[in-house]
């Protein structure tokens, strides 16, 4: 069982920069891929980066590519999501993800076990 509490969400300008945590109980959180998801309202959620079990691997979505950087740290059990140059259109709820089976390949949300609760993420143009 891992739970996952993400924080840093908030309201920023565009072209400003926010950094996601997401921290994970247990002892077990190198064995866990980790993923990063977005959503908006009437939309579904949508896979924004990935990193491996190392962190040596890492993914992105096409859209946010050069601008978002993926990140953990495993003796802190922690993920993180640096995000710079923002658009208004990079706002929504961002969760973070654990999977424990999958690969840094796995973008579907559906394969991830466990997920925090979200964090607010608004640009302002």
């Amino acid at each position: 069982q891992v739970q996952l509490v993400e924080s840093g969400g908030g309201l920023v300008q565009a072209g400003g920069s926010l950094r996601l945590s997401c921290a994970a109980s247990g002892r077990t959180f190198s064995s866990y891929t980790m993923g990063w998801f977005r959503q908006t309202p009437g939309k579904e959620r949508e896979f924004v980066a990935t990193i491996s079990r190392s962190g040596a691997i890492t993914y992105y979505a096409d859209s946010v590519k050069g601008r978002f950087t993926i990140s953990r740290d495993n003796a802190k059990n922690t993920v993180f999501l640096q995000m710079n140059s923002l658009k208004p259109e990079d706002t929504a709820v961002y969760y973070c993800a654990a999977d424990l089976l999958g690969s840094a390949r796995t973008q579907i949300p559906d394969t991830y076990d466990y997920w925090g609760q979200g964090t607010q993420v608004t640009v302002s143009s």
